[in-house]
């Protein structure tokens, strides 16, 4: 069985990725109460995916998003192109007092029995600034593109990004694109901006243009307003709340063709258990099932996501493309940061089967 997604198999793009990049300050295991140190990581959940098909999958990437003149944004912009994005920015001068700013997140790993604790200082935030007209998508799509992505997080951000990305998604399907959504509800972003009634409104208005879904159970009821079985007591590794939706996700929203997420269940901090589902074309899919033991794990369903989408872009089969995701953002959760450390041998073998032995 293939897809059912007409990809086109050239363009100077295989992906391009719209949304907002921040960086992420993590100091470790210590909570920021009393934290010394951090590490900076460069991230974005539309970005991590464009820079994880570029780093490890060898593709064509680039990022659509806004950029700052100030070092924070040097150092940004450095990360971008470390990891072989192609840059397409919106430029926003910093008045060296409070901005525009790209956005902070902070994040701490936990440890164990005590969980991540993330937050954010998004105020006078640069995307969220972003208005429809600031990308000339013609210009941009102009030698063909094959894949585009955004996701619920930019949509959040302010009253105009949304309308940025049902633009930059019409301008992408007139040139035959495939394009994806990841839901990625974030309670705490649309509190600000409208609250749950107003995502639902503006999501619905986004996804009318969405060949491809990511989302789980929670962003399913939540963004997309699809009233959801309760299954208390139930393993969160169990596939039956997804699939059971699905069916009111397609009578929604007929177009969209394929429907995936991640499955976790967190024993600790450390130690999930992993898993992922895709409903592809009417079909239902499950990988199998791996215990991770776990470093850092931000980035973890932006892994997932990229694995995924580059098995489709590259034929193959559904349940191959969906073992590839769940692959790979296994393996992402054992790197610190957000996006990939991985290589694609090492995506391939594991989604064979392979171990943890020691690689001589």
């Amino acid at each position: 069985m293939n897809s059912g997604l007409k990809i086109s198999p050239h363009g100077a793009f295989d992906f391009i990725s719209l949304g907002a990049l921040v960086y992420r300050l993590d100091p470790g295991i210590v909570p920021f109460r009393k934290a010394r140190h951090c590490d900076i990581h460069v991230s974005g959940g539309e970005f991590n995916v464009a820079a994880n098909l570029s780093d490890c999958f060898r593709l064509r990437t680039g990022i659509a998003s806004a950029m700052v003149d100030y070092p924070i944004g040097d150092l940004v912009a450095e990360r971008v192109r470390a990891m072989g994005v192609k840059p397409i920015y919106k430029w926003f001068e910093h008045n060296g007092v409070n901005g525009p700013n790209i956005a902070t997140v902070y994040s701490d790993r936990g440890h164990g029995v005590r969980a991540p604790v993330v937050f954010y200082n998004r105020a006078n935030e640069a995307a969220a600034l972003l208005k429809p007209d600031d990308f000339d998508w013609d210009d941009i799509f102009k030698d063909g593109v094959r894949w585009f992505h955004s996701g619920g997080i930019f949509a959040a951000l302010s009253e105009s990004t949304a309308e940025v990305i049902i633009k930059a998604m019409q301008a992408a399907k007139a040139v035959g694109a495939i394009t994806s959504f990841d839901l990625n509800y974030r309670e705490k972003l649309w509190k600000i901006s409208g609250g749950e009634s107003r995502a639902v409104d503006v999501i619905a208005r986004i996804v009318e243009n969405v060949d491809v879904l990511v989302g789980n159970e929670e962003d399913l009821q939540k963004g997309l307003g699809i009233p959801g079985p309760e299954v208390a007591g139930t393993s969160k590794l169990d596939p039956h709340t997804f699939f059971s939706m699905i069916d009111r996700v397609a009578a929604r929203h007929p177009q969209v063709r394929i429907v995936a997420t991640t499955l976790r269940e967190v024993h600790t901090t450390n130690r999930h258990g992993w898993a992922a589902v895709a409903w592809v074309n009417g079909e239902p899919h499950v990988s199998p099932t791996a215990d991770l033991d776990v470093m850092d794990r931000v980035g973890g369903g932006d892994g997932f996501a990229s694995g995924f989408f580059y098995g489709l872009l590259s034929g193959e089969s559904p349940e191959e493309a969906l073992k590839l995701g769940w692959a790979h953002g296994a393996l992402l959760t054992t790197y610190p940061g957000d996006t990939t450390m991985a290589t694609l041998e090492q995506v391939r073998a594991f989604a064979k089967g392979g171990s943890a032995r020691i690689q001589r």
